[in-house]
């Protein structure tokens, strides 16, 4: 089994091997290294070549923010999942604009941060569901809003709103799998067909569609 190779980025020393023993027991994930700085992750994730960099935000020298900019500028095909304590909107906007692909706060559990590397490294962006309306007002811009969407696109079924929704909150296709009892498979296919019935292409289009059909006003 392909593993993926992961990159620990934090200061803490006790959080850095609680976090590998976590993460070696999964049957998918290595840990290839560890830093206690940003500097030292980007210098690190240079010979090691991880697949995914671990990032915590405040560090010595070289913040997270940083390194990430850093990172995807020098280490192009690395991802960087940011774990931190802050679950504020300015470092969440910072975050994803250096380039993170997802964020996942501390005091989240266990499972969800597994899930969250391994929805990163196949691409997705997960994001902590408490933080999810950051990316609503991120992409409520002018230049953002939807327009044209005929009515036959609108109709989607109560299913696919109800992944839709959860989507747009944040959550990885697995978490949406688990959370309604079918297949990460089956999930993909409703995502699918919703993008293909709205014709959208981003995330970003979801999640802005939910909040203009009030998909989202019982969650908020």
């Amino acid at each position: 089994m392909e593993r993926i190779r992961i990159l620990l980025a934090d200061d803490h020393a006790v959080l850095r091997a609680g976090l590998r023993l976590l993460l070696n027991a999964e049957p998918d994930m290595t840990v290839v290294g560890e830093a206690a700085t940003g500097a030292e992750a980007v210098e690190l994730a240079k010979s090691l070549h991880p697949d995914v960099v671990l990032m915590d935000l405040k560090m010595p020298g070289l913040g997270g923010v940083e390194a990430t900019r850093y990172l995807k500028r020098e280490v192009l095909h690395v991802k960087v999942l940011i774990l931190t304590m802050h679950d504020d909107e300015g470092y969440l906007r910072q975050a994803l604009r250096a380039g993170a692909s997802g964020y996942v706060l501390k005091k989240a559990a266990d499972t969800d941060l597994v899930a969250a590397l391994r929805a990163v490294y196949r691409g997705e962006t997960p994001i902590d569901p408490s933080m999810a309306k950051v990316l609503v007002e991120e992409y409520l811009e002018p230049g953002c809003r939807l327009n044209g969407l005929t009515e036959a696109k609108r109709k989607l079924t109560d299913r696919e709103r109800e992944v839709l929704t959860m989507l747009a909150q944040g959550f990885t296709n697995r978490q949406v799998a688990d959370r309604l009892f079918v297949s990460v498979k089956t999930i993909e296919t409703h995502r699918a067909r919703i993008m293909e019935k709205l014709d959208f292409r981003t995330r970003a289009e979801l999640v802005q569609y939910a909040l203009q059909q009030g998909f989202l006003d019982t969650h908020s």
